[in-house]
């Protein structure tokens, strides 16, 4: 869109730069045709690639979709570029608008000065995980400008996923609907239909208004408007269930599906429903907080809603620990620099002078509260963490397992262990994605648990005495700083064998 005009004042355009699927396509096909004296529809083929872009007389928005048949043409974003000056925000507070004054601390597209980092993946303090916001913004006393997000069906992270999504500064602010992004992503890469995604504009800075959010909004206007991909409320279905048992208390509990084609998800109180789902048969997956506590296999028909019984939970909390540290939930919360709400690391970078050192002291179990455990372990920066922690009689006996939950492992990241002189068969890399993550505001990747099962033989035969457990990422792959390997920790805990 070369030009966006509302009450007379453009919001498109930064030096030479348009508002556009992924940074432009070049030259394509393009053809309007109108539904009614209200509606028309642009059209825009280039390649593989079916761009729509749907307007309404007398309506503040445009309405946005996508349309990737094959990778063949690299988009998975749209990006609406704002001119400069119309916007101006609070450095300090928005940690994604970044100072004209400030200098590169990693690749190009994180910021910092004097101790402070920003950057345009810095989502947290203000937006979070796709799950928790509707849409993206920037207001001023005559306008609000917001870039309401698509159901992301066929987006890819699922409904905890953290991503880049507004980036402003003195040229001028973005605003995204990131489709797929490649940078701590936990699934395949989704093609076909996307949207739509809104841009939409009120008088005043007004709030949106919310009938556009696509957790609510009816979109069956649209069914006659011939876009391809687009599948109707009547041949979608839903999936339900009556009730979730072994459910804790002090946490959100989320039902989701997914397969290859599609994504879905609703907050699950107990009795839960997803509604608007294409055909087909998708894993389910019940998360407390982050953590997956149960999948199955589940199979949607159009019209219709596949009703499950009562789900219990599998809840590794479940099992009697000899000690544990951190709470299972399939995120760092709690831990060293995740004792906050928001998480300052899903708002800053990991250098951050505003975090406390990585490198904290060891932790001695039953003593040491849960935030002087690290959230992230770097390789280069604050390995080889030490635990101490003393056995009974009865305990010394006998072998026992750790469990070290992983949510994330950057660059190959991933844990091993040392109890006194015993060590550990170094294990292999379960599986995460191969770029950055822990530096981009996201502790969010494959959950996974490496289990080390510790010999009776590697204790110290003593009740007073400490055994001492050393905890290290391994990698073979050779990143420095605060790019060299690390991972997230959910919880680490010892059990009976």
């Amino acid at each position: 869109m070369t030009s966006i005009k509302y009450n007379s004042v453009e919001y498109s355009g930064q030096s030479g730069k348009n508002s556009q699927v992924e940074s432009g396509l070049g030259a394509s096909t393009v053809t309007i045709k109108s539904y009614s004296t209200n509606v028309i529809k642009v059209s825009v083929v280039y390649g593989t690639l079916k761009h729509n872009l749907v307007f309404r007389y007398g309506n503040p928005n445009v309405y946005i979709f996508m349309n990737k048949a094959d990778t063949s043409v690299t988009v998975s974003r749209y990006i609406v570029r704002v001119p400069a000056d119309i916007f101006t925000n609070d450095e300090d507070e928005d940690t994604d608008w970044i100072p004209s004054d400030s200098t590169a601390v990693e690749s190009g597209d994180v910021d910092g000065r004097s101790g402070q980092t920003w950057s345009k993946h810095y989502s947290g303090k203000m937006y979070g995980r796709t799950m928790d916001y509707d849409y993206v913004s920037y207001t001023n006393a005559n306008v609000g400008m917001y870039l309401v997000r698509s159901n992301h069906e066929k987006a890819s992270g699922g409904p905890f996923f953290r991503s880049l999504i507004r980036r402003g500064g003195s040229g001028g602010p973005d605003l995204y609907d990131i489709y797929h992004y490649n940078m701590g992503h936990t699934d395949v890469m989704r093609l076909g239909l996307q949207g739509p995604s809104i841009l939409h504009f009120t008088d005043a800075g007004a709030a949106p208004n919310s009938n556009l959010f696509a957790r609510k909004a009816d979109w069956s206007w649209m069914d006659s408007l011939e876009i391809d991909g687009w599948v109707s409320s009547s041949g979608r279905g839903a999936v339900s269930g009556v009730g979730i048992s072994n459910m804790k208390s002090g946490y959100q509990y989320v039902a989701a599906l997914k397969n290859d084609d599609n994504q879905y998800w609703s907050v699950a109180t107990g009795a839960w429903k997803i509604t608007g789902v294409i055909p087909g048969t998708y894993t389910l997956t019940i998360y407390k907080a982050e953590l997956e506590v149960h999948t199955s296999s589940v199979t949607v028909t159009a019209g219709a809603t596949t009703a499950r019984n009562t789900i219990t939970c599998s809840d590794p909390e479940d099992t009697p620990a000899i000690w544990r540290i951190g709470a299972w939930d399939g995120t760092p919360k709690g831990f060293l620099n995740f004792d906050a709400t928001p998480m300052l690391p899903t708002y800053m970078h990991p250098s951050d002078t505003r975090l406390k050192s990585w490198d904290a002291a060891n932790y001695i179990v039953g003593t040491t509260a849960t935030n002087g455990f690290p959230g992230y372990i770097f390789k280069d920066i604050n390995n080889d963490h030490t635990v101490y922690f003393k056995l009974n009689t009865t305990q010394l006996a006998t072998s026992a397992k750790i469990r070290f939950g992983v949510t994330e492992g950057q660059s190959g990241g991933r844990p091993t262990v040392t109890v006194n002189s015993w060590a550990a068969t170094l294990q292999s890399d379960k599986g995460q994605s191969d770029t950055r993550s822990l530096t981009v505001g996201t502790y969010r990747g494959n959950n996974y648990v490496y289990e080390f099962t510790v010999p009776q033989t590697a204790w110290t035969q003593s009740t007073s005495e400490y055994q001492t457990l050393k905890l290290s990422v391994i990698s073979g792959k050779t990143s420095t700083g605060y790019l060299s390997p690390g991972i997230s920790i959910d919880a680490i805990d010892m059990i009976n064998v």
